[in-house]
């Protein structure tokens, strides 16, 4: 298997995404990745960031990308995540991503970055880090109608997006 072939292993399992990180740890030489970039066969998303050229895209690709190119402490927040889960028909211009420590990258108009607050929990969907569906739901209520987020309680309990605790919480506090 070449480097390449691995490359593009561990890429396909993370929405065709890889950071210089993971380029490291394979043992991938700059020059290598260089050559590829120039080739056409990855290309480079932001500092650290590269996407293969071949990958089929997918409804999550975005929130991967930003999480990626904010770093290691980020996950998607607010109105992303409902976004993300396809829940009370919002549509935000950027993606909300909260960051637990100073960050110092320059990053694309697309991404919007806070800082995330000691009352954040971290979930994980579809591998993308994100708060907790919950949480944001509790968050939004009175920045979106309630009926949208009534429908988005309902839905999310339904495809299973919220444990049985936090569906029954959210129930209780939504008068459903």
């Amino acid at each position: 298997m070449t480097k390449y072939d691995e490359l593009c292993e561990v890429a396909v399992s993370n929405y065709g995404l890889v950071t210089a990180k993971t380029i490291d740890t394979l043992g991938i030489h700059l020059k290598d990745v260089l050559e590829w970039v120039k080739s056409g066969r990855i290309e480079k998303r932001g500092r650290g960031v590269y996407r293969i050229t071949h990958y089929l895209p997918t409804e999550y690709d975005t929130y991967a990308e930003a999480a990626a190119l904010v770093g290691e402490t980020a996950m998607i927040c607010g109105e992303s995540v409902l976004a993300m889960h396809n829940l009370a028909l919002v549509n935000p211009a950027h993606v909300h991503v909260a960051v637990r420590r100073r960050l110092r990258k320059e990053l694309p108009g697309w991404i919007e970055t806070e800082k995330a607050t000691a009352e954040m929990s971290e979930d994980n969907f579809n591998g993308i880090p994100c708060q907790k569906l919950a949480e944001v739901i509790r968050q939004l209520r009175g920045k979106i109608l309630t009926e949208r987020l009534v429908t988005a309680v309902r839905e999310a309990g339904t495809r299973g997006l919220l444990d049985v605790f936090e569906y029954d919480s959210l129930r209780k506090e939504f008068s459903i």
